[in-house]
């Protein structure tokens, strides 16, 4: 009774009331918490190991990455394997061409499917239940129980060994679509009114209404999509034939195949392979953990 008659007093008095203080931590608290930490550190450390042994290992020789007994560092620290990787004409062309395709992928897959979120989130239509059940049943099916259907697709299209192939066959996501019309539900109905009160059409207030707030939900999936295209192997071994339009997974595992006994040349590869998404993941982190917290609270 007390205590409730304080908070009233300083609630009263124009004050907040002070939180109370934590108890100060016993010997099991103070173990529980290194305990974590330690368990943290052993995860992180797993994660990290096989990046970092990556990019140690493009600083072998030839013969250092593969001997044993094994050795994380180096004993003379080569920077040759890096600049000869980067002085290849043919490593460039095929990191340019496969950052163009991303690129492509990604605007082409945000738009695509935004567009289609917003008609299931906004729009009413004969059949719209029946096809919106359809839309999220195909998120079941795994991709390698259509590869062959959609080969015989793309050739009877002549769209073989093209960039068309690349982009194409995989705009359309029902992962994407139901990610982004769960965050377009939360718009309120009261700005599309207003703007429908205005004269603006149903494109017009998709464009000046709701994708201005897109923002959230772009960031994820925008990188989710560039980092499908930028990590594919399987589509494109199947559709691009010419040395000239391959993509970068194609290009290393030429080169595996080809120069197997130049594993360090390979190693420093991998790591300007992997270079852009990791720093495309460090640009938008903020984003993408802040909106999964958003998303594990609606």
């Amino acid at each position: 009774m007390a205590v409730m008659q304080e908070t009233t007093r300083i609630v009263l008095a124009g004050k907040e009331p002070r939180a109370p203080r934590r108890a100060p931590r016993t010997a099991g608290g103070w173990l529980v918490v290194l305990g974590k930490v330690i368990l943290g550190a052993l995860f992180v450390g797993a994660s990290l190991f096989p990046l970092a042994w990556m990019v140690i290992a493009g600083f072998k020789s030839k013969t250092e990455v593969v001997e044993t007994p094994f050795q994380f560092f180096p004993e003379v620290w080569l920077w040759e394997n890096y600049t000869q990787i980067l002085a290849d004409p043919t490593f460039l062309r095929t990191l340019a061409w496969t950052f163009f395709g991303a690129v492509l992928f990604t605007v082409g897959s945000l738009a695509v499917n935004s567009l289609a979120a917003y008609a299931f989130a906004r729009l009413d239509f004969r059949f719209k239940g029946a096809i919106w059940t359809i839309v999220i049943t195909t998120m079941f099916i795994p991709g390698m129980t259509i590869l062959l259907t959609s080969f015989i697709v793309v050739t009877r299209l002549s769209m073989l060994d093209t960039l068309a192939v690349l982009v194409i066959p995989g705009l359309a996501s029902a992962g994407m679509v139901f990610f982004i019309r769960q965050f377009y539900l939360n718009i309120p109905k009261s700005l599309e009114e207003a703007a429908m009160l205005d004269g603006c059409g149903r494109f017009g207030i998709f464009v000046r209404i709701f994708l201005p707030l897109s923002k959230p939900p772009f960031v994820v999936m925008g990188i989710t999509a560039f980092l499908a295209y930028w990590n594919s192997y399987v589509w494109p071994i199947l559709t691009i034939t010419s040395p000239d339009r391959f993509v970068l997974q194609q290009y290393l595992a030429t080169f595996r195949s080809e120069r197997s006994t130049e594993l360090g040349l390979l190693m420093a590869g991998s790591v300007l392979a992997a270079a852009p998404v990791i720093i495309l993941f460090l640009i938008f982190q903020r984003q993408i953990i802040g909106n999964i917290k958003m998303a594990g609270l609606k």
